[in-house]
């Protein structure tokens, strides 16, 4: 299938790019596969950040409350009971859960074909020949802007670029990723997602028929 291409100045190229039907123009019959694959990448960054203290981990409530028998009171032992106000926890979180889920590879590269076949079929996703290479942020955000970008962009080269990097890093809504790290979390947050011609490449190498 061909695309419209772009120049790194956001003319429009006069020979159209050809995409791989197999990676950008797959059926999506249903978007579990895509959110499992979303929520996943979600799930392995998350922090354990909350923990509660259990029963013998809270401070105080060595003694016994009142004596056993003859207060007309319920008996305690301590006032480190989970009943208890500023007593322990029972069931809270312990600050060593595993919240990563896996995926196989397999699933993982149907996932990102159809993302990006989402994508592709609903018109946010663009070609270019190449990102500009002068390292002035002015430049790149002419062509961003030229490129009809609404919301947030996401520039996928096949290799790491500082010069863009620098470029890309004094503008707000736009973040800059080598194919190789490209997933479905970024593709689908993306307003427009904007690939060079060795990023093409490079992604029909790594999911054509895989």
């Amino acid at each position: 299938m061909s695309v419209a291409t772009y120049t790194k100045t956001g003319a429009k190229a006069t020979s159209p790019a050809k995409l791989n039907k197999d990676v950008f123009n797959v059926e999506v019959n249903s978007h579990e596969l895509v959110r499992l694959a979303y929520e996943g990448f979600n799930q392995d960054v998350r922090r354990n950040l909350a923990k509660t203290l259990r029963r013998g981990e809270v401070r105080g409530g060595g003694r016994k409350p009142w004596r056993q028998k003859g207060t007309g009171r319920a008996r305690f032992g301590s006032t480190r009971n989970p009943i208890w106000t500023g007593g322990g926890i029972v069931f809270g979180p312990l600050g060593n859960e595993n919240y990563t889920t896996k995926l196989n590879k397999k699933a993982k590269s149907e996932a990102m074909r159809q993302a990006l076949s989402l994508k592709n079929i609903s018109n946010k996703l663009v070609v270019i020949e190449s990102l500009p290479t002068s390292g002035k942020t002015a430049e790149l955000a002419k062509l961003v802007d030229k490129l009809g970008a609404k919301g947030s962009v996401v520039l996928v080269d096949a290799t790491k670029n500082d010069s863009v990097g620098r470029a890309v890093a004094n503008l707000a809504n736009v973040s800059l990723l080598t194919s190789s790290y490209l997933n479905v979390r970024r593709v689908l947050d993306a307003d427009l997602v904007v690939l060079t011609s060795k990023a093409v490449e490079a992604l029909e190498a790594r999911l054509a028929g895989k």
